[in-house]
């Protein structure tokens, strides 16, 4: 049998997409603050598993995190694709707080409280900003640094348009 190889057109990071009939596809993982300013990012092919993505998120915050006290904790809200004891082991390492969905866990059975806010859904809105720049949308680039460098510059518009907003 004759081993699959990419396609010529087919960039670094990039694997076939689970959910689009094996189209090449990548996956961005993206940490942000309670206000949606992007910190750091991750890129992988489509077929890698989100918790897999953690550690190089994390570590991919450019700038100095101040110290987590218990006064002060620095809290991390994750999907229920980062429900594995990996990730709360790095939560552990860099000290944050993890607020982890759990698989198995029934939204409707869960008691709402109207005085906490939603926490997951900040990402999200970073996400939909992202996909706001055509370029970005679909990606075009077939070498992974070019593409990170894309995304450091959708970034730094994302944080300078939300500063003006802030001001």
């Amino acid at each position: 049998m004759a081993r699959c190889q990419k396609h010529r057109w087919e960039g670094e990071k990039s694997g076939p997409n689970p959910t689009d009939r094996a189209k090449s596809g990548t996956k961005r993982s993206v940490i942000t603050e309670s206000a949606g300013i992007p910190l750091g990012l991750a890129v992988a092919g489509a077929n890698i598993v989100d918790f897999k993505l953690a550690r190089d998120t994390i570590v991919s915050i450019p700038i100095k995190r101040p110290r987590p006290t218990r006064a002060c904790p620095q809290g991390v809200c994750l999907d229920k694709g980062h429900d594995y004891r990996e990730v709360e082991e790095l939560l552990r390492e860099f000290r944050f707080t993890g607020h982890i969905a759990r698989r198995g866990q029934n939204v409707r059975k869960l008691k709402r409280n109207a005085r906490h806010k939603a926490r997951r859904w900040v990402v999200e809105r970073t996400h939909s900003w992202m996909n706001r720049f055509r370029r970005i949308l679909v990606r075009w680039e077939k070498r992974a640094d070019t593409y990170v460098a894309l995304l450091h510059l959708v970034f730094a518009v994302i944080t300078w348009r939300a500063c003006a907003a802030f001001s």
